[in-house]
C-alpha cells in the first residue's frame, strides 16, 4: 500500500509540474503576442504557475487537512522568494527592477501579506480581511487593466510614474492565428493541473500519516516546495532574459494570489483550524524575508544578496525540521 501511494505521489507530481510548466510557457507566449507590458505578463505568469500551489492548498482544506493547506501557502511563499529572486540572482549575477515597479508591487504585496497573516493568527475575521484585501487590490488591478496607455488618459497625478511601473512594452502580433493556437491548449492543461494536484495532496497526506509526519510539515516542506517548482522555472527564465519587472511581478503576485485564493477567500466558507506558535513564526519569517528582498532590490540583487535570501530560506527549513514535530 505504501509503495502504491509513493508511486501515485511521484506520478501525480510529474504530471502536475509538466502541465504547469506547459501552461505558463503558453500563457507567456500569448501575452507577448498580445503586446502586454512586463508587469501584466508577470501577473499572468504567476497566475498560471500558481495553479499547483492553489489546487494543493484548496484540496487540502476541502479534505479537512487545514494545517497542510495553510502550510502549502506559507511554505510556497517563502520558497518563492528564495528560488525566484535569490536563485535567479545567483544564476544571473544581478536582478534589477524599475523603482516604480518596486514601489507599487512591493506596497501591494506587503499590504496583502500583513492582512492575510492577521487573518491566519486570528487577529482579523475572514470578512474583514477579505474587505481590506479588496480595497488594496481593486486599484492595483484597475491600473493593470487599463494598461500604460490607459493610465496616460486618467485624470490623476503621477501618470508618468504609473506608466513606468509597467516595465517594457511589447509589440502586438496582429495575426489572430498566432494567438488562437497557443490559447486553445490552456484549458486542458489547467484541468490536468487541478486533477494532478488533488491526487498529489491525497497521496502526500496519507504518506504523512503512515510515516507520522505532522500535516503542517507535509504542507510546508513537501507540497510547498514541489508545487512551487513551475514558478521557480519561469522566474529563472525571465531573469536570464533580463526581464526584471516581469520577474518581480511574478514573484510578488504569486505570493499574493496564494494568500488570497489559497487562504483568505477559502476562510470565508472553510475553517482554517487552530495553529501552533510555529505558524506565527513562519508568517513572521515570511514578512521579514519579503522586506529583506524588497530592500535588496532598491539597488539590485547581486549574487551575494541572492545567497542571503537563500540562506534565510535554509534557516526557515531548519526551524521547520527542528521544531515542527
Amino acid at each position: 500500500m505504501t509503495a502504491a501511494l509513493v508511486a501515485l505521489f511521484v506520478a501525480s507530481l510529474a504530471v502536475t509540474l509538466a502541465a504547469a510548466g506547459f501552461f505558463a510557457r503558453r500563457l507567456d507566449r500569448v501575452g507577448l503576442r498580445l503586446g502586454l507590458p512586463e508587469t501584466v505578463l508577470g501577473l499572468l505568469t504567476a497566475a498560471a504557475a500558481d495553479a499547483p500551489e492553489l489546487s494543493s492548498a484548496i484540496a487540502a482544506l476541502l479534505k479537512g487537512e487545514h494545517s497542510a493547506g495553510v502550510g502549502v501557502v506559507v511554505g510556497s511563499n517563502v520558497f518563492n522568494l528564495a528560488a525566484m529572486i535569490g536563485g535567479t540572482a545567483v544564476l544571473c549575477g544581478l536582478v534589477r527592477v524599475r523603482a516604480e515597479s518596486l514601489v507599487v508591487e512591493g506596497t501591494v504585496g506587503v499590504a496583502v501579506l500583513l492582512t492575510a497573516a492577521a487573518l491566519v493568527v486570528g487577529w482579523l475575521p475572514p470578512a474583514a480581511a477579505v474587505a481590506i484585501i479588496t480595497v488594496v487590490l481593486v486599484p492595483y488591478v484597475t491600473v493593470l487593466a487599463v494598461g500604460p496607455r490607459g493610465v496616460e488618459r486618467l485624470p490623476i497625478r503621477g501618470r508618468a510614474f504609473l506608466h513606468r511601473m509597467f516595465g517594457e512594452e511589447h509589440t502586438r502580433v496582429r495575426h489572430e492565428g498566432a494567438i488562437a493556437g497557443p490559447a486553445m491548449l490552456l484549458v486542458p492543461a489547467l484541468a490536468v493541473i487541478v486533477a494532478g494536484s488533488a491526487l498529489m495532496v491525497e497521496a502526500a497526506v496519507r504518506l504523512g500519516h503512515r510515516w507520522s509526519v505532522p500535516e503542517y510539515l507535509v504542507g510546508v516542506l513537501v507540497l510547498a516546495v514541489l508545487t512551487s517548482l513551475p514558478n521557480a522555472f519561469t522566474a529563472i527564465r525571465l531573469g536570464l532574459q533580463g526581464r526584471g519587472s516581469a520577474l518581480l511581478s511574478e514573484t510578488l503576485n504569486s505570493n499574493t494570489i496564494n494568500l488570497v485564493a489559497g487562504v483568505s477567500i477559502p476562510a470565508l466558507v472553510l475553517s482554517l483550524g487552530s495553529f501552533s506558535g510555529l505558524v506565527a513564526f513562519d508568517l513572521a519569517w515570511l514578512i521579514g524575508t519579503t522586506l529583506v528582498v524588497l530592500a535588496l532590490l532598491v539597488r539590485g540583487v547581486g549574487r551575494a544578496g541572492g545567497g542571503l535570501v537563500i540562506a534565510l530560506y535554509l534557516v526557515f527549513l531548519a526551524v521547520q525540521i527542528g521544531f515542527g514535530r
